[in-house]
């Protein structure tokens, strides 16, 4: 599905990622883990043709950056994220906003086919927003958007699917349905490849099976979730001691700050 191997991203003197390999095959569902500053949206710029490498390579679904049409090949990865969210016409009508994913376009201009109509209407009932068809993007829910972006990306039938920080701005309730819709969209049959980034192990849902870890631009850890993830190499990611407690399959992290453990 992706490989990257030894990639090193250096700008202005600065080594923003150093040595770098990764390898995501079909079947998984990765979560990415750092602090900010780790490199995160430094590997995702790289791995979505955004960003140059200064070293190593990069193999998305057999082809490898450099020897094809990368604009062409980043199609086939969806992404959701808050710069996505951010670009939404406030009158655009979320079955319009579905259907912009097919053309890769902000503020859909271009003549809409009942095929492309009937395939959006079908995304969005599998997002369970079937209902927000002719709803305008200004009066969404944060998790209505959430899930409509997400109906957005398979318009355009991707092999991955990026997931950037999706819970910012939810609230609590907000937040545990939509990683419960997550957690329903990556055991279904037809589920692209997740990959989540997050800084909070709480939104890490059972149906994800790896992790990556990074730190200063470097892979700290990579493998198995219930084999990689633990209390010492969080510490070690974040800077801090932190405990690691599992509960009915979900995590939760507190952090020692002064003798006193705050959640």
């Amino acid at each position: 599905m992706l490989e990257i191997s030894n990639l090193s991203v250096r700008r202005d003197g600065t080594r923003i990622l150093r040595n770098v390999s990764w390898c995501v095959k079909p079947g998984e569902h990765w979560v990415m883990l750092g602090a900010n500053g780790s490199g995160k949206t430094s590997l995702l710029s790289a791995l979505t043709g955004y960003l140059m490498p200064t070293n190593g390579g990069i193999t998305l679904l057999g082809r490898r950056y450099g020897e094809c049409d990368w604009c062409e090949l980043r199609k086939q990865v969806g992404i959701v994220s808050s710069s996505v969210r951010q670009m939404m016409h406030d009158q655009e009508p979320a079955l319009e906003t579905v259907i912009s994913g097919r053309h890769a376009m902000i503020d859909l201009w271009v003549r809409v086919t009942r095929p492309d109509r009937l395939r959006a209407k079908r995304l969005l009932k599998r997002v369970e927003c079937g209902y927000l068809a002719d709803r305008a993007w200004g009066v969404l829910s944060q998790g209505e958007r959430q899930r409509v972006l997400i109906a957005r990306a398979l318009m355009a039938e991707p092999r991955l699917l990026i997931l950037d920080e999706p819970c910012a701005g939810l609230d609590p309730a907000a937040r545990e349905h939509f990683l419960q819709f997550i957690q329903r969209l990556g055991r279904s049959k037809r589920s692209p490849t997740l990959l989540l980034v997050t800084h909070h192990v709480e939104e890490i849902m059972p149906v994800f099976s790896h992790v990556l870890a990074l730190k200063d631009g470097r892979v700290l850890a990579a493998g198995r979730i219930s084999r990689t993830l633990s209390a010492e190499l969080l510490s070690d990611a974040f800077r801090t001691r932190v405990r690691l407690s599992v509960r009915a399959r979900r995590y939760e992290m507190t952090v020692a700050v002064n003798r006193k453990v705050v959640a």
